[in-house]
This record gives C-alpha cells, sequence and structure tokens, in this order.
C-alpha cells in the first residue's frame, strides 16, 4: 500500500449566500483578489467564484440569489469546519483590529500564539476567519513548517507547554547551521568581548 502524497492545498470551497456578500466579504474585507466566476458545473442555480487569497491559490464560493447571509456560528461539531486562518504580514496584523472594527465587525481581541499572533472575527455567514501572522521568518532555503518542527522538538526537550521565542531562535540557530556550510572547525558560540 502507498501514499497518495500531497503538496499543498489546492483551493477551499466554501458554500455561499448570493454573489455580493461574497464579493463585498472575500475581496471588500480581506483584499482577496476576485479572478472569475461560472456555473457550478455539479448544481447550474450556483455560481461559482474564485479568488486568490494571496499565494496563487484558490479560495471559491458557491453562490445562489435565493440565499441571504446569517451571522449564526457554523457548525463546529466533529466533521465541520472550525475555522479558517489566512497570514498576512506584520504590518497588516498590526491594522486588523482597527480595520475589522471600522466595519462594526467584532472580534476575538489580539491573541499571542506563542509562535504567531492571531485576531479571529465571523464572515457574513457565521464561519470563523483567523488573521495569523508568524512572529519570525525562516532562514533562506527553509519554510516556516520547518521552523516549527524543529521549534516543536527543542519545546518538547525543554518540557515546555508551547512554543515560544526561544524555541523559535534556537531552531532557526539549527537550521542554519544545518544547511550552511562553514569554513570554521568549531562553530559552538563564542564571546569575543571576554
Amino acid at each position: 500500500m502507498l501514499k497518495i502524497q500531497t503538496q499543498g492545498v489546492h483551493h477551499i470551497t466554501l458554500t455561499g449566500a448570493d454573489r455580493q456578500t461574497s464579493i463585498d466579504f472575500w475581496e471588500g474585507v480581506l483584499g482577496m483578489p476576485f479572478l472569475f466566476e461560472q456555473p457550478n458545473l455539479d448544481n447550474p442555480e450556483e455560481s461559482h467564484l474564485y479568488f486568490d487569497p494571496g499565494d496563487g491559490r484558490l479560495i471559491t464560493i458557491f453562490t445562489d440569489e435565493s440565499r441571504t447571509p446569517n451571522r449564526r456560528r457554523t457548525p463546529t461539531e466533529p466533521g465541520c469546519v472550525h475555522h479558517l486562518a489566512f497570514i498576512v504580514s506584520k504590518v497588516v496584523w498590526n491594522q486588523a483590529q482597527s480595520r475589522i472594527e471600522a466595519r462594526g465587525i467584532g472580534h476575538s481581541g489580539p491573541k499571542d500564539r506563542g509562535f504567531m499572533d492571531s485576531i479571529y472575527f465571523k464572515d457574513p455567514l457565521g464561519l470563523l476567519i483567523e488573521l495569523a501572522c508568524y512572529k519570525f521568518d525562516p532562514p533562506a532555503g527553509s519554510t516556516h513548517a520547518e521552523v516549527l518542527a524543529e521549534a516543536h522538538k527543542l519545546r518538547v526537550a525543554a518540557g515546555d507547554k508551547a512554543i515560544g521565542d526561544v524555541h523559535l531562535a534556537d531552531a532557526i540557530e539549527a537550521l542554519v547551521a544545518r544547511k550552511s556550510g562553514s569554513l570554521s572547525s568549531d562553530r559552538n558560540p563564542k564571546n569575543p568581548y571576554a
């Protein structure tokens, strides 16, 4: 038996209400360019809207003009989507709270997640949306996932509850040491001021 190896998220499709509510939220609030639209090929009564979340992949929305927005929280039972998280830069994250509040949207307030900062709010249909900002940049040639996997090992070895700044800093150092060569025979920390 062999795995079916994935290489990333291709797209996420959500059930929306009417067309304009979807455009107003995904492009008008979150800034995702509205790329194209076509009929839902499985249900010609619905339209299928395509948005770019910022990485060239797709968020797609099935819309139907007979559906109206309902702001109650979407189900969170097992098997349901709890929330969608989108990456934003630190400068955007710093402005997110005031920009959400300018629209009269309730939110969680800033949340420190150890390796990232987050803020949560609901879309017009009750789906929980997270805007997340990493607290670190991975070294050249590495990914955020590689840094987090290394930081997790360090956190577990230290017996700490969650990944923190020290784990991230040490993970970045370890990745650089593994991926970058050096002419030095001793790459251990030094104090040239002693």
